[in-house]
């Protein structure tokens, strides 16, 4: 390699870390953020171990959701748990 493509390189692996580094500032702060939500929520007396699941259901497509509990439904029906 020449010192031309090496500082080339040089600087392209420079900018990969620095973004990289960048973003993972970024991803503690959200992380952050979303735990004083969390805590705020609990102080107002809400559940969070049942609003993280409320979250997650939310980002699940529809119909995957449905259907399976249609199918946990089922099952309950199955061992006469409803």
């Amino acid at each position: 390699m020449n010192d031309v493509t090496l500082t080339a390189a040089a600087d392209e692996i420079r900018s990969i870390v620095e973004r990289y580094e960048t973003l993972e500032a970024e991803k503690k702060y959200v992380a952050e953020q979303l735990k004083e939500v969390m805590a705020e929520a609990k102080g107002r007396g809400y559940d969070t171990k049942v609003l993280r699941k409320i979250i997650a259901l939310r980002k699940r497509d529809q119909n995957d959701l449905a259907e399976e509990e249609a199918i946990l439904e089922l099952y309950k029906q199955a061992l006469g748990m409803n």
